[in-house]
């Protein structure tokens, strides 16, 4: 075939095809010309072109450089020692925090940032919403060697939507230093995650049943790691995950670096903790629940027969910002989203039976503000990080304290106020004493029915 024919064929189709996607840095809608997946984000054009020439400045300067002696200069907003003030970090790793327009230290990265890059094991906890993952994600971009490529930090955690999010603050940072991040969770094919452990990743972030069955496998070795990371250790030391995570850990030489972050850190778990961890520093930052200012609590007592119609009340008077509804069961989140749905609400459930295409497809939807409304099982009480929530309810009570302390940080996050929402039926009054009990606090309880009759009047 000559060169003029090929010149002239025309373009494929499937070429010029764009995808509509969620940017990953400010959740725009945007379109771009591949197909987003986990492993490959979708920017839209603003912030595709400000990551690029931040990331781009960093990787040209030497890694060693520090930002005093060659300030860098991003939107006339982050120079000098500006971002992250204080601390050892590398002039291409100041640059991507800049890039992510991230200039001054949340508490617990302030507390736990120098104590990591010293290479002590850390017990870290802080409410949801504090800035955990930076806390981590920080020290292991600076300290992984972009030259060894073998992995060398490991990061477990629960929920295949929180791999996904740490997975996108990883990426950001990792590729400043040109470190590669490989994300392993279940539900999805292994073939794109085999090809990226041959490529040589030096990062992991996996849900522990994926991460073993690549370990069984062969297709991942842990010998080289020098960092581990249980986010969300509360849940990854409890009996669902604990066989796993032990089996795991058993693969990982004994002279790692450890890290365990939660928002909820029981005695139990320091207890457990203390067969891992080499003499850590424990860091807490505002850990309990009444340390919350910003998340008002309207707890109310309610007939099970009336809980339908007060969460239509609540939804007919939302504002538009993103809200949470709560279910128990997977059965009865599909259920109460298909009611909604059927009353024209824009809404979407999220459970762990769902494929793994189906929850991100809830959830570009969730974030775009097509289905602002999500119904949602304790999947989404952790890792779920959308910008704006303004509202969680929880319309069937949580089984511990733990849950209910995720679940209402879901709103509220990062100095935002947000409102929190608990209905309480007759055969739930022990479970709620118990709750209240662990939490250590005693809330301020309202009937529905006379609430709402007060409100009424005032409104006449």
């Amino acid at each position: 075939m000559s060169f003029k024919s090929l010149a002239t064929r025309p373009r494929s189709s499937n070429r010029s095809r764009r995808h509509q996607a969620v940017c990953a840095a400010c959740d725009t809608s945007t379109t771009v010309p591949f197909r987003p997946s986990p492993d490959r984000p979708a920017y839209c054009p603003p912030c595709f072109k400000t990551r690029r020439d931040g990331l781009s400045a960093a990787v040209d300067a030497p890694v060693s450089e520090p930002l005093a002696a060659n300030p860098i200069q991003t939107n006339g907003t982050h120079s000098g020692d500006a971002g992250f003030p204080g601390m050892a970090l590398s002039r291409a790793i100041r640059a991507a925090l800049a890039t992510m327009n991230i200039s001054t230290p949340t508490p617990i990265q302030e507390k736990s940032i120098p104590h990591l890059l010293a290479g002590q094991d850390l017990i870290g906890q802080a409410r949801t919403g504090s800035g955990k993952t930076l806390a981590f994600a920080v020290p292991l971009a600076e300290r992984c060697d972009p030259s060894i490529r073998q992995v060398q930090a490991l990061v477990l955690v629960p929920t295949r939507e929180l791999a996904i999010q740490v997975s996108g603050v990883m990426k950001a940072l990792a590729s400043s230093r040109r470190l590669r991040v490989s994300l392993l969770y279940g539900g999805r094919s292994l073939r794109p995650e085999y090809t990226a452990l041959r490529n040589g990743a030096q990062i992991i972030i996996g849900t522990p049943g994926r991460t073993l069955d690549h370990l069984r496998q062969g297709t991942l070795d842990l010998q080289s790691v020098r960092f581990l990371v249980l986010d969300e250790a509360d849940e990854m030391l409890d009996r669902g995950f604990a066989r796993d995570v032990e089996a795991i850990l058993g693969r990982t030489p004994s002279g790692r670096q450890t890290a365990l972050l939660s928002a909820t850190m029981p005695e139990w778990v320091a207890k457990t903790a203390r067969k891992y961890l080499r003499n850590p520093v424990t860091v807490e930052v505002d850990a309990d629940l009444q340390a919350l200012p910003t998340v008002e609590h309207l707890i109310y007592s309610i007939q099970k027969s009336d809980k339908m119609e007060a969460l239509k009340t609540l939804l007919n008077e939302r504002d538009g910002a993103p809200i949470i509804v709560f279910g128990k069961t997977k059965h009865g989140v599909n259920k109460l989203a298909r009611q909604l749905d059927t009353l024209g609400y824009p809404v979407g459930a999220l459970q762990g039976n769902l494929s793994q295409n189906a929850r991100e497809r809830v959830m570009v939807k969730f974030r775009s503000g097509a289905a602002p409304i999500l119904v949602a099982t304790n999947v989404a009480a952790r890792g779920l990080d959308v910008e704006g929530i303004g509202q969680v309810i929880n319309y069937d009570l949580p089984d511990s304290e733990q849950l209910f302390t995720h679940r209402v940080g879901r709103t509220g996050r990062m100095g935002r106020s947000g409102e929190a929402v608990t209905f309480i039926t007759s055969d739930e009054e022990q479970k709620w004493r118990e709750i209240e009990r662990g939490l250590g606090r005693r809330f301020v309880r309202k009937s529905w029915s006379t609430a709402r009759k007060a409100e009424a009047r005032r409104e006449r």
